[in-house]
Formats: structure tokens, sequence, C-alpha cells
């Protein structure tokens, strides 16, 4: 294995299509503003190293990156990269992520706009999402467990999604999304989930206005909703529900169950305007 150590690196394709490597506290940085290092490379394992120029990582199969910044000047540091792991990293330049497969992020820091766009294949752990807007955008078949998220119109057109134990903190979450699963998780989020087929949520507590509208099949199992006003307006929805939920609007069908509603709204004039529309129970 060609070993790179203790170097620094500046111009254009630094360290172009390398393979069988490993390099250790090296910096990337520099008056030249080289870009794209990496570019191109296979079968590299990267530790303890710091990226302050654009594009490293373009076209990377099979990558160990551990314990490295990349700042906020890393602009769109993987793209179209194939079987990557990344340990205890951060993660600091806008369009971070995108057009990969088969990634694993862990125990790692982020902090960038339009995070992880297109990518399938995802294995996320224990990592801490600052401030981020659009992140995982269109993201498919993907595990992501202790996710703690800070952001904006989160999750947008995903598919074949669990999450686990996490914290989200976003805004317009899971909108046009199919087939996604939430467990034991906070959701905080205005808008949440609309337009979303087969959308479960099991375990979780529910924080914001108008959630789960234009939604096909949405369930939710054993979850608490809190400031949740003209929820589920013309949704087919099978909700069971811990406390209060604050109003109801115009359900299209199925069940919800809570210890209290608020209000309930059925514009029935509307309602049965519409094909798809059978009459919701509702008990509480």
């Amino acid at each position: 294995m060609n070993i790179i150590e203790n170097k620094t690196f500046d111009e254009e394709r630094a360290l172009y299509a390398i393979s069988d490597a490993s390099v250790k506290n090296c910096r990337f940085d520099g008056p030249a503003d080289g870009e794209s290092a990496m570019k191109e490379a296979h079968d590299i394992k990267v530790e303890n190293s710091y990226f302050n120029l654009r594009y490293p990582f373009w076209h990377v199969e099979n990558a160990e990156i551990s314990n490295c910044n990349m700042t906020e000047n890393c602009r769109a540091a993987l793209w179209y990269d194939k079987k990557i792991t990344i340990d205890g990293s951060r993660l600091g330049g806008i369009k971070a992520l995108r057009e990969c497969e088969n990634i694993t992020l862990k125990n790692s820091s982020v902090n960038s706009p339009e995070f992880i766009w297109k990518c399938k294949g995802l294995t996320i752990e224990n990592v801490n999402i600052e401030q981020s807007e659009y992140p995982f955008f269109e993201v498919k078949d993907s595990k992501i467990t202790k996710l703690k998220m800070k952001g904006k119109y989160s999750f947008q057109y995903n598919e074949n999604i669990e999450i686990t134990d996490s914290e989200l903190d976003t805004k317009d979450a899971f909108w046009h999304t199919k087939n996604v699963t939430v467990r034991d998780s906070v959701i905080k989020s205005e808008y949440l989930g609309w337009y979303s087929e087969n959308l479960k949520l099991v375990n979780c507590k529910i924080i914001g206005t108008q959630p789960f509208c234009y939604c096909k099949n949405l369930i939710l199992e054993n979850c608490t909703m809190e400031g949740c006003d003209l929820s589920f307006e013309r949704s087919t929805v099978n909700a069971t529900i811990n406390g209060k939920i604050d109003s109801v609007k115009n359900p299209l069908g199925g069940k919800i169950v809570a210890d209290e509603i608020g209000e309930i709204i059925k514009e029935r004039e509307l309602l049965e305007q519409l094909a798809e529309f059978s009459e919701t129970e509702i008990v509480s």
C-alpha cells in the first residue's frame, strides 16, 4: 500500500486516480486553489486530514474517510461515489453528498446546505446536522438512526426509508415520500408529511401546525401530537394518538382515535365532491 503522510497539496488533481493508498495527516489547502484532489480514486483510506478546497472526492469507489475536517470552502465534497464510509468527521461545505450509492456516515457533524441529494443505499448513524436546507432530497433505500437534525424542507421525494431514535427539527418534512417509516423519534415540523404515500410513524412525538394533509395510507401508532391543528386534511389515515389533537379537518377516510380532539371540521359538501371520499371514523 502506498502511504502518503504529513503533506500539503494545493494543486488541481493532486492525487488523481490514486489506488491502494493510505493518506494520513495531510492538508488540502493553499494559494493555488486546487480542486478535485482525489478524483477517480479507489481503494483508499484517508485519515486525520484537512480539506479546504473544492470537489475532493468525485467518482471515488471503496474508500474509508475517518477523522477528517471538510471546511465550508470544501464545496461539493462527495459526488458520484460508491462504497464509502465516513466516520468521526465534519462536513462543512455546501452540497456535500450527491448522486452517491452505498454510503455509511456515522459519528459525524454536518453544516451543509443541500446535503445528501439523489443518493441511495445510505446508512446514517449518530450524526448531527447542525443546519441544512433541503437535506435528504430524493433519497432511496436507506436506514437512519440517532440522527439529530435542524433544517428546512427535509426528506422530500424519499422512498423506502427507515428512521429510528432521532430528533428532527425541520419544516415541510417528508413531502411526496413513499414507504417511509419513523420510529421512536421526535419530529418538529410545520406542514409535515404532505402528499406522502404509506408514511408510518410509531411511538413518535409530533409537533407543529397542519400536519399530514393530502396523505394516502397514513399510519400513526402510539404517537403524541402537540400544537397540531388542521390535521389530516384530505388524507386517508389510521391513527392512535395519546393525548390531544388540537383540530382535525376534512379527513377523507380511515379511523382517528385520540384521548381528546379540540375541534372537528368537516366541510361535507366539499368532501362529497371528491371521488375518493369515505366517512372517517373519529373517536375521542
